[in-house]
C-alpha cells in the first residue's frame, strides 16, 4: 500500500469518527428533549382534559356535517377536519395548541389541563367556519 493510500484510508476513518461523534450528540439531545417532555405527555394522556377535547371537537364536527379525525401520534394528540389540524404537543414548558391549516402553522396558543377545552374547540371551529374555500 503506498503512503497516499495510507493517508487517504486514515482520512476516511477520520471523517467517520466525526459523524460518529455528531449521531450521539443528536442522539443525546433527543433523549433530552423526550426526558424533558415526558412529564406533560404524561399528563396529556392521562388527564381528562384531552378526552373531554376529543369529545367535544367530535360533537361540534358532527354539527357542522364533518368528519373529525383523531390520533395520537407519539406524544402529540392530533385532531384534524377538513384541511386544518389542531395538534397538542407537549414541550418542556408545558402543553401547546398548534392550529394549522395545509400543513402551515397559524399559531400557538398554550393549554391548561385543569381547565375545560370547550374554548380551544370554540377557536378551532371557527377557524374552520371562517377559512376561505
Amino acid at each position: 500500500m503506498s503512503f497516499l493510500d495510507n493517508l487517504e484510508n486514515n482520512l476516511k476513518a477520520l471523517e467517520g469518527r466525526d459523524e460518529g461523534l455528531d449521531d450521539s450528540r443528536k442522539r443525546e439531545s433527543e433523549r433530552d428533549r423526550r426526558l424533558a417532555i415526558a412529564p406533560w405527555a404524561e399528563r396529556l394522556k392521562r388527564e381528562p382534559y384531552a378526552e373531554a377535547l376529543m369529545r367535544q371537537a367530535t360533537l361540534a364536527g358532527r354539527q357542522r356535517r364533518m368528519k373529525v379525525n383523531l390520533a395520537w401520534i407519539e406524544t402529540t394528540l392530533r385532531l384534524e377536519a377538513r384541511d386544518h389540524r389542531l395538534e397538542l404537543r407537549p414541550t418542556p414548558e408545558g402543553v401547546v395548541a398548534v392550529f394549522l391549516r395545509d400543513a402551515e402553522e397559524l399559531r400557538r396558543v398554550p393549554v391548561d389541563l385543569a381547565g375545560n377545552p370547550q374554548g380551544l374547540t370554540g377557536e378551532w371551529m371557527a377557524a374552520i367556519d371562517n377559512a376561505p374555500e
